[in-house]
């Protein structure tokens, strides 16, 4: 299979959320969320010390476009449906395209937490890797600590495997444990 002749999507449209690749015209969008949820995202995720002006952010969305079109890494802008505004991001990642085998990570502004984004933007993105690029396997993966992050992956009935110990270290400087979810095709799993 040749990736690069995989046809991907131009947009995904929930009830409420709409998934698309990154665009130019989002980089405002996107260093305000990350201005906004700096502190909020800082135990979680490294880019929390980037984006620190709209011209960084638009450096990534470009090399994020780049990665795109290659298919090495499908990141989407989160976008609200009803107002058009910027809520997060989330991507799918590859891990192998011969298996296929996909990685979805995610993150929302925090004013945005609570309202379910993250959980349908997940859902959207799961049901695309496993019924149109045919996912032997997506994954979910949180640090131990992230609660949140960990539901979201429960609520869409992924498996959890297994913990990976001692395997990252914080910014603080503590060594953490990585929760690792799975969905495969032909599960039966309810979601909650």
């Amino acid at each position: 299979m040749n990736p690069l002749l995989v046809p991907l999507f131009d947009e995904l449209s929930g009830e409420r959320v709409i998934l698309r690749p990154y665009q130019e015209t989002d980089a405002a969008g996107l260093h305000d969320a990350v201005d906004e949820s700096r502190e909020h995202l800082r135990p979680w995720l490294p880019f929390y010390n980037q984006h620190n002006s709209v011209d960084e952010a638009l450096s990534w969305i470009i090399s994020a476009k780049a990665r795109w079109l290659l298919r090495e890494s499908m990141n989407c802008a989160l976008i609200e449906a009803a107002t058009g505004r910027y809520l997060g991001g989330i991507g799918l990642h590859v891990h192998s395209w011969e298996i296929p085998y996909f990685e979805i990570g995610y993150w929302l502004r925090k004013s945005a937490e609570g309202h379910g984004y993250i959980t349908e933007a997940a859902r959207l993105l799961t049901d695309f890797a496993l019924n149109n690029l045919r996912a032997k396997r997506v994954e979910i993966r949180c640090d131990e600590l992230n609660t949140a992050s960990a539901n979201v992956a429960r609520r869409l009935g992924y498996l959890e495997e297994g913990c990976f110990r001692n395997d990252f270290q914080s910014p603080e400087g503590a060594v953490r444990n990585t929760l690792v979810f799975s969905r495969i095709p032909g599960e039966t799993r309810n979601e909650k």
